[in-house]
This record gives structure tokens, sequence and C-alpha cells, in this order.
């Protein structure tokens, strides 16, 4: 009984702890992060391309290793919001497979909100990638959108960076 009572007990503090560490990916409510903007004609309009990777390969073509993917959206200026109108998730062959913005969203200054993609989510492939669609006030300080990759097993981990470019279409 003694051993029942010890055993129940580090399943509750487990099971505990697991539900902690789901909240801390950096999980975002975008509802609450709302614009109440209408109109952007009066802002300077950008959009940026983000790759990331959601497996990528090693020994050979047939063997990939998954990778966890942190999509990093930063506000740099100090004194001004931005405004995320889209992000939408493409895959290697250039399908979109995500909307993760439904409706514009707001920054305040200096902050970052995240984008978590699981290293069991591997839809995306080698050549996955972003592209958003912003607006800021001025065009001094576009936002910086940086990804995050990582995985480990075993005694093996593998984590690298890539940051997104502004296009012109």
């Amino acid at each position: 009984m003694k051993y029942f009572i010890q055993i129940s007990f580090l399943l509750i503090i487990l099971i505990s702890c697991q539900g902690e560490k789901e909240d801390s990916l950096g999980k975002t409510d975008w509802t609450t992060r709302k614009s109440e903007v209408t109109n952007y004609s009066a802002f300077f309009l950008g959009q940026t391309y983000l790759p990331v990777y959601s497996h990528i390969y090693h020994i050979h073509e047939h063997k990939t290793f998954d990778l966890t993917i942190t999509v990093s959206i930063r506000n740099v200026s100090r004194t001004d919001s931005i405004y995320i109108l889209k992000a939408d998730y493409y895959n290697t062959s250039g399908d979109n497979i995500r909307k993760y913005i439904k409706k514009p969203i707001y920054l305040k200054p200096t902050e970052t909100v995240e984008i978590i993609i699981s290293e069991q989510d591997n839809e995306g492939g080698s050549g996955a990638n972003f592209v958003f669609d912003w607006a800021v006030n001025n065009d001094k300080n576009p936002p910086l959108f940086e990804a995050v990759m990582i995985s480990t097993s075993g005694q093996q981990g593998l984590s690298f960076t890539t940051r997104g470019i502004q296009v012109f279409d």
C-alpha cells in the first residue's frame, strides 16, 4: 500500500508537470491581439518570406531528422505598434497548408509573439516557409521574423536559425 501511494503521488506530479510544459510553448491566443484598425492605406505595407525546415536530411535522401520550429515575430520599434495582416505556412511544393492569422493582429513596441510547429508535424517538409504580410507606421522599423529549428535524440542535439527577408511582389 505504501508503494501504491508513492507511485500515485509521482504520477500526479508527472502529469501536472506535462500540462505546464505544454502551456509554456509560446502558444498565442490570436483573438486577444485583434487589431482595431480597419484601413491600412496610411501605413507602410510589406511582405516577408521566412524559410523554415520541419525536417532535414541526414546520411542519405531517404533518412530525415524531424525538427520543432519556433517562429518568432518581433516588433523592433520602441515607440510604434506593428500589424501582422497574414501569416501563411507553405510546404516544400509551395502549397499553402495553414493560415495562422486570419484577421490582422497588433504587436506593442518591442513585443514578440511566436508560432510553434511541433516536431511530429512534418507536413511542411525540408523547403517549408512562411509568408507574412504586415503594416507599420513608417519604413524605418520593419518587423523581424526569425525561426529556430531544434531537435534532440538521445545524446545528439541539433539547432539552427533562419531569418526572414523582405520581398517585393
